[in-house]
């Protein structure tokens, strides 16, 4: 499984990225993904996740009101959404997924893990 996460840049605080993560051979059907950033010195921190199935999805407190994980009706990409952003949202972003029924914020819970993609909210 090879994931590839895209959409990150330099935006100012309050504004809105749209961050995208694809899966290699095939849709996200029957996985569970999650959404994960790091900055320099600092452990990988959760930020959102949600199941293949139709259930609620898992935000950290921090995002919580402010970034939305969804995916396309065809499962093949897994976005998510960040409004409001802030400097402390600022950090290289990953998408993870795994084949059990999880929305856990462990980064052991999640198998297989993309390359990020850097967010940096700054004026």
């Amino acid at each position: 499984v090879q994931l590839q996460a895209s959409g990150g840049g330099l935006v100012q605080p309050g504004g809105s990225l749209r961050l995208s993560c694809t899966k290699s051979g095939g849709s996200f059907s029957r996985n569970s993904v999650a959404w994960f950033r790091q900055t320099p010195g600092r452990d990988r921190s959760f930020v959102a996740a949600m199941r293949w199935i139709n259930s609620p999805a898992n935000y950290a407190d921090s995002v919580k009101g402010r970034f939305t994980i969804s995916r396309d009706n065809a499962g093949n990409t897994v976005d998510l959404q960040m409004n409001n952003l802030k400097p402390g949202d600022t950090g290289v972003y990953y998408c993870a997924t795994s084949i059990s029924s999880t929305t856990s914020p462990r980064v052991t819970s999640w198998t297989s893990w993309g390359q990020g993609t850097l967010v940096t909210v700054s004026s």
